[in-house]
């Protein structure tokens, strides 16, 4: 059976259709960050794992919108939608700084309220959700937000150096920075599927130690898996990212030692 078709969804865009698909793979995206985010890794992707990617609100052909302020209200809104999308097929959730939180959100709501649990939570590139490291990027002026969004290295520079690109842009930044650094919970917020963590080893942002703190949140199996990088480095690792994502789909998660 064919995976259902999310063209009629405002949250989910399906950059290569694989119709005989078997699983499904949601990514989500980082602050600041679109679906097309992961076109790339869409595209590298086997015919077996249909990638669903995620488009917040107030972005791109959501520009329009109002953008959600909080973590919850982005998984929220992707829950409302993603269900049917993914019934009947093992699926597994990507998310990357901003969108490990609202993969970990996500998750819960699938756990509590169906219609199934995600077979992996893949974290990227962020600190346990109980570690709370508020750095007030969104107070900043619009000439210090452009300095971290370039310091950062994930935003296109043509974007940077474009006045009225940047005027759109800016005010989704902020907003999502808003959400990132006021999302915290308790070191009792746990899911019971299996999470794999993923870290820069250069990531000023998510230490080591940090990433690997998800292994409290979690009733199920763990991994954590380090790469050389800052905080894109799933930028230069994507084939092994793709690889990792694919044989756990496939097999399922095996704690293992961290990697290099």
């Amino acid at each position: 059976m064919a995976p259902p078709d999310p063209s009629n969804s405002p949250w989910f865009r399906t950059y290569h259709p694989r119709p005989e698909a078997r699983a499904t793979l949601v990514c989500l995206p980082y602050a600041g960050g679109s679906a097309s985010a992961f076109f790339s890794l869409s595209e590298r992707m086997p015919a077996d794992v249909q990638v669903l990617a995620t488009q917040y609100p107030g972005r791109q052909d959501r520009l329009r919108e109002p953008c959600l302020e909080t973590v919850p209200e982005l998984a929220r809104g992707a829950f409302e939608e993603l269900g049917a999308l993914v019934a009947g097929r093992p699926f597994a959730l990507f998310g990357h700084s901003l969108g490990g939180s609202v993969a970990f959100e996500l998750t819960r709501l699938l756990e509590r309220e169906g219609p199934a649990a995600p077979r992996a939570l893949f974290v990227s590139g962020r600190r346990a959700p109980s570690i709370s490291a508020d750095r007030g990027v969104r107070f900043l002026d619009d000439a210090g937000l452009v300095e971290e969004l370039r310091e950062l290295g994930g935003t296109d520079s043509r974007i940077l150096d474009e006045p009225e690109l940047l005027r759109l842009v800016l005010p989704t930044v902020r907003a999502d920075y808003g959400a990132a650094e006021t999302y915290r919970t308790g070191a009792d917020a746990v899911v019971g599927s299996p999470v794999v963590a993923l870290a820069g080893d250069r990531d000023p942002h998510a230490r080591t130690d940090e990433v690997a703190a998800w292994r409290r949140h979690t009733t199920g199996a763990f991994d954590l898996k380090v790469f050389t990088g800052g905080h894109f480095f799933l930028t230069d690792h994507e084939p092994g990212i793709a690889a990792l994502v694919t044989d756990t789909l496939c097999t399922g998660v095996r704690p293992g030692p961290v990697a290099g």
